[in-house]
């Protein structure tokens, strides 16, 4: 399913508060993300269903009011979810250790006692009301196999060397990865944010492609007919806001 949602649905770009800095509710859902992305690697989800589960909480939270409903929560019933959607399935007891640990790291793995229990049943009622809120539509297309298939395309148009000497390649992954700190997977196609992930590589790194000032259409748009250079732009200020998060929040 291409998931793509109003221009105002959780976009780091789009909920600036004053003096242009992100507003408060960008800054929850940044640190929350960033908790499903540790949590998804401890429990050795691969990167589509850490992916999935940081899309079904900006979902999630695009239909439903942020003080509603605990974040952590809802990330935790992302995680259960999400593993269930990309078929690498999770137990909710390892669910719990893995996030208890995030949040206190020198406790023991919980008792199975009635507090233990009383979680659990909240991170599987949460997931229900999740599924309820999005109408269980809770597959997404992601940009990761896009961005491989125009790698594979750029490396061969590249000067082998070039390509070898830049980390483009390692940049453009880490980009993508970072992006879903925000909404970009629901305000924009999955090729957009590829080829924006790569744009942004190419110049962090100060690699041309070959022959461009003679082409009848630049690169990226023989990747994706339909994209735009306000497109891109807009896709490269939001992750750009996401990073200046990134070195505000501890």
């Amino acid at each position: 399913m291409e998931a793509l949602g109003p221009v105002t649905c959780g976009g780091v770009g789009a909920a600036l508060g004053a003096e242009g800095r992100p507003a408060p509710e960008a800054r929850v859902h940044f640190r929350v993300t960033r908790f499903i992305m540790e949590a998804g690697v401890k429990l050795g989800m691969r990167s589509i269903p850490i992916a999935t589960a940081c899309a079904i909480y900006h979902k999630f939270f695009c239909e439903i009011d942020l003080d509603a409903y605990d974040p952590y929560l809802v990330a935790m019933s992302s995680l259960y979810l999400a593993g269930k959607v990309e078929e690498q399935h999770l137990r909710t007891r390892d669910i719990i250790n893995v996030s208890n640990r995030y949040f206190h790291p020198d406790s023991e793995p919980l008792e199975l006692d009635s507090r233990f229990w009383e979680l659990r049943d909240s991170i599987v009622q949460c997931e229900l009301l999740v599924l309820r809120v999005l109408r269980f539509q809770v597959s997404f297309q992601h940009p990761h196999k896009y961005l491989l298939h125009y790698l594979v395309s750029l490396k061969n148009w590249l000067n082998r060397y070039s390509w070898q000497r830049s980390r483009v390649s390692i940049a453009a992954w880490a980009l993508l990865r970072d992006s879903y700190h925000g909404a970009l997977c629901l305000r924009f196609q999955a090729q957009h944010i590829a080829v924006a992930v790569l744009h942004l590589a190419l110049r962090a790194y100060g690699v041309e492609v070959p022959a461009e000032a003679e082409a009848e259409k630049p690169w990226w748009q023989v990747f994706s007919e339909d994209l735009t250079k306000p497109i891109i732009d807009n896709i490269v200020s939001d992750l750009i806001q996401i990073y200046t998060m990134d070195t505000e929040i501890p």
